[in-house]
């Protein structure tokens, strides 16, 4: 175990992993304001202030976990955001007035989820919300008048709605239902005002494949559609004669991000992420922006805000060697002007550049992920394989803290996108289904023996470490294959998949056919789940554990950690464990972050030799 200072200089943990000096920065419709999130005695709260940031005042007054989601009200005097309790993802949707400060709680209903369906610049007094008020497995559509606060139901759940779709006068106009066999069906409304199934996407297509929005055209919608082409692709649909035409597409990749006019709806750009991200422009408006914007081999960038009349947008550029850059853009006079690095003073620090990688498995698949090495040796590290969560989710190039955290510390950081990764077309996510701890792992076991082939990983010194489903598949890792790491971490991960599923949060219900498929059902494959879930291979297990939970955790329950941390207290099996009472599905709140990250930097120093930050590691919450 090396302390901090010996070798080269180490990046704080409360840099790496605390607040960000300024984020998530926004422009008021009107153009006159620009507002970000920023800490008040370190919570994050909102700030406003005209185009000169520095006379930028905060607007809110969050003590406890901070505001992460905001947005502007249309008429430029009023800023929305959502806010849970202690990580319940019961969500609330708040509001403040700019003009005399005073705030409101539009939605003061408890143990209720809210989110927002609708907002449009046609109709600035009025939104759409989803709120399972009724039913806890059903959002039901409400209006809610701002102005007054009232809100008017107008959409009841028909009973198996999982996301409803709106058009610019937020009329809903369709909505979204899983069937029993995993797949997804489109419902849109006729002209006689009932509810007819356009589409149906089965199980192949269903995870590649959504509908968009309605553009200002009459009887068009845009959708993502996977069926007859392996990636999902930009499709545009005449609902009445049912025609359809490909707006774009690329054979390797899905369509991962649209980009669209706000008030016509229409669609001028689609981003694919490949190695990194790709736009395709379908509006000849934004082509010479798109290409000034994107003039940096070093950097890819996003539009995060745009005002009203179109004229200045916010530009983030995403950099794997620095936290995200933002400027506003003037499209009148083509020129930029920086507005700030979220985290400056990771400028003092030498980061490690993110490398895509590929590899083929032993059943032919190619894998694509991100290495990111220690900048002062480059073979037979020790090793940290970081597995995404979802599963249905990806890694993608770009800054991550966490690699960073690895790499200055003396690892080498491997993350790898595992068959039932999206953004890779059906073939690849539908690859995993029914495939938990067992191909899906086999993935990580071919990705850890690349490593050592490639002399990167010492073989003797490799851990595995992950959040949700990567905090599954690292207790799969110190089951399943308990020769292969010498440490496993795992944050919020379930350790059986039976308890998991038969307690997914109510507002998962009508989706629950999607675990049935792609997981397997308790119901009636009980031994199965079981051949797949760690809880029941404790008895393998030859290394240490470092456990993380959130008490308040709506998707993997605290049960998940409790279950397995008393097998292994049976078994005297080396562990730690740290129960958070006061977040839910991952730690928000920094001192929590900082309490969870202390402890495992010493958990890896131990066990892979790598440096840390001598500082003690602050177990605030040891269970």
């Amino acid at each position: 175990m090396k302390k901090s200072g010996e070798n080269h200089q180490l990046i704080p943990r409360r840099v790496l992993f605390g607040n960000p000096e300024k984020t998530s920065p926004r422009i008021s419709p009107n153009g006159r304001y620009f507002s970000f999130l920023a800490p008040v005695n370190g919570v994050l709260n909102v700030w406003v202030g005209e185009k000169e940031l520095t006379n930028a005042v905060p607007i809110t007054n969050d003590t406890d976990r901070g505001i992460r989601n905001y947005l502007w009200g249309y008429d430029s005097t009023i800023l929305f955001y959502l806010q849970d309790t202690g990580g319940n993802e019961n969500w609330r949707l708040y509001g403040v007035d700019l003009e005399n400060g005073s705030f409101k709680d539009f939605t003061p209903f408890e143990e209720v989820q809210v989110h927002i369906i609708g907002y449009s610049r046609l109709h600035p007094d009025q939104m759409l919300l989803g709120i399972n008020r009724d039913n806890p497995s059903l959002h039901d559509v409400y209006l809610l008048t701002i102005s007054s606060g009232t809100l008017q139901l107008i959409e009841k759940n028909p009973g198996n709605a999982t996301a409803w779709l709106e058009n610019r006068d937020l009329q809903i106009k369709g909505y979204t239902a899983s069937t029993e066999t995993g797949g997804t069906e489109l419902f849109l409304r006729t002209a006689d005002n009932q509810w007819k199934k356009s589409i149906s996407w089965d199980l192949e297509d269903a995870a590649t494949s959504a509908p968009l929005s309605f553009p200002a055209r009459e009887n068009i919608l845009h959708l993502i559609d996977s069926r007859d082409y392996n990636t999902g692709r930009l499709i545009e649909l005449n609902t009445l004669t049912m025609q359809q035409r490909v707006l774009a597409e690329d054979p390797n990749a899905d369509v991962s991000q649209i980009f669209s006019h706000p008030d016509t709806y229409e669609i001028q750009a689609v981003g694919f992420l490949k190695e990194r991200l790709e736009w395709q422009i379908l509006d000849p408006a934004i082509q010479e922006d798109f290409h000034l914007l994107g003039a940096s081999e070093k950097a890819d960038f996003t539009i995060v805000s745009r005002d009203a009349s179109d004229t200045i947008w916010i530009i983030g550029y995403i950099s794997d060697t620095s936290p995200t850059t933002f400027y506003s853009y003037n499209r009148t006079t083509k020129k930029r002007t920086f507005l700030f690095h979220t985290q400056p003073a990771f400028n003092e620090y030498s980061l490690a550049p993110m490398k895509p990688f590929s590899l083929k498995t032993k059943d032919h698949l190619t894998l694509h992920g991100y290495l990111t090495l220690p900048q002062n040796k480059h073979t037979n590290l020790p090793t940290v394989l970081y597995v995404h969560g979802g599963p249905w989710a990806r890694d993608e190039w770009g800054f991550n803290p966490s690699a960073q955290w690895f790499a200055n510390r003396g690892y080498a950081c491997i993350q790898i996108n595992y068959r039932g990764s999206t953004g890779y077309g059906k073939a690849f996510v539908n690859a995993g289904n029914r495939e938990w701890g067992a191909r899906m792992h086999d993935d990580l076991v071919d990705t850890v023996q690349w490593a050592i082939e490639e002399k990167i990983a010492d073989p003797a010194k490799i851990a595995i470490f992950g959040g949700s489903y990567g905090g599954y598949a690292a207790l799969v890792g110190a089951t399943f294959t308990p020769d292969l790491f010498c440490c496993a971490v795992d944050i919020v991960g379930p350790s059986n998949l039976i308890t998991l599923i038969r307690s997914v949060p109510p507002y998962w219900k009508p989706m629950i056919s999607l675990f049935y498929t792609r997981v397997g059902n308790p119901d009636t494959e009980e031994e199965f789940l079981k051949s797949r879930s760690p809880l029941f291979k404790v008895d393998a297990i030859k290394i240490p554990l470092l456990i993380a939970q959130g008490a308040n955790d709506p998707r993997v329950k605290q049960a998940e950690s409790e279950q397995i941390v008393a097998e292994l207290k049976k078994r005297n099996i080396p562990h730690e464990y740290m129960l958070f009472p006061d977040e839910g599905h991952g730690f928000v709140k920094p001192e929590n972050r900082l309490a969870f990250y202390a402890a495992a930097e010493r958990f890896l120093a131990q066990h892979l030799k790598g440096e840390y930050e001598e500082e003690e590691a602050q177990l605030s919450h040891p269970a």
